[in-house]
This record gives C-alpha cells, structure tokens and sequence, in this order.
C-alpha cells in the first residue's frame, strides 16, 4: 500500500492521525519496513499539521515571554 502525502484542505484530527499511527506500529510489531517507514513518516507529518493547526494562537506578548 502506497501511503498518499495529505492533501492540502482534507486535513484529518490529530486524533484520527494519531489511531492510524497506532495501528501501523500494531500491524507491524514495532518493526517497520522502508515502505511503513515512509508511510509512518509521512503520518507524523500529518499529525504534527494537525496538531498544529488545532492549537490556538498566542497572544505576540506571550510569545515573545517564550524565547
């Protein structure tokens, strides 16, 4: 199975990525091949936008405070 990069404006929740990560390290027994590497990889990805984009901005001064 080929794993297709997200496409931009048919983002999935965190959640729903992070359960398809869930079930690939189950399918695979903690060992992945190059293809399930590649697909994990491109889960995190995914994952990592969606968490993102589900988090609220800071306020600039918050920020700032954080560097």
């Amino acid at each position: 199975m080929s794993p297709d990069p997200p496409r931009p404006g048919s983002a999935r929740s965190a959640d729903d990525v992070n359960e398809q990560i869930r079930a690939l390290w189950l399918r695979t027994g903690g060992y992945l091949t190059a293809q399930e590497r590649t697909e994990y990889e491109l889960l995190v990805v995914e994952w990592a936008a969606a968490v993102s984009s589900a988090r609220p901005a800071r306020p600039e001064g918050i920020a700032a405070a954080a560097r």
